[in-house]
């Protein structure tokens, strides 16, 4: 990804999530499934979320400013494993909004409303 684009969305589930990075003009997409392992161990579905929310970790490096979007229970899942194994992406992530399955034109708007709010609050310029 490019590193000029210090904005990030993400909307996630507990099986697939949609990164998007964007500045003024540009948006890049990609997107992390759950690879659900189906075995009877137990522990096992919470490996595969731990997995899971590894893999959006990795696609979030390097992005200065993420909001997290999604359910209010995938986003407390995913905030609660950030914040014990990942701290580095947690200092990363400036909000949680929960919302349900908007589209990625909604996504990027609400993003981009919640980042000039914010922006203006930390004192930060937002890059264009």
């Amino acid at each position: 990804m490019t590193a000029s684009l210090f904005h990030a969305v993400v909307w996630l589930d507990h099986q697939n999530a949609q990164i998007l990075q964007f500045d003024a003009e540009h948006v890049q997409s990609s997107k992390v499934k759950s690879h659900r392992h189906e075995t009877r161990k137990h522990g096992s579905a919470v490996r595969s979320e731990h997995e899971f929310f590894g893999h959006v970790c990795d696609g979030l490096a390097g992005i200065p400013e993420v909001l997290v979007t999604g359910s209010h229970t995938a986003q407390a899942d995913f905030r609660h494993y950030v914040e014990k194994h990942r701290p580095l992406v947690a200092r990363q992530i400036v909000g949680y909004e929960t919302v349900d399955h908007p589209s990625e034109n909604q996504l990027v708007a609400m993003a981009r409303k919640y980042f000039l709010k914010y922006d203006r609050m930390a004192g930060t310029p937002t890059p264009t």
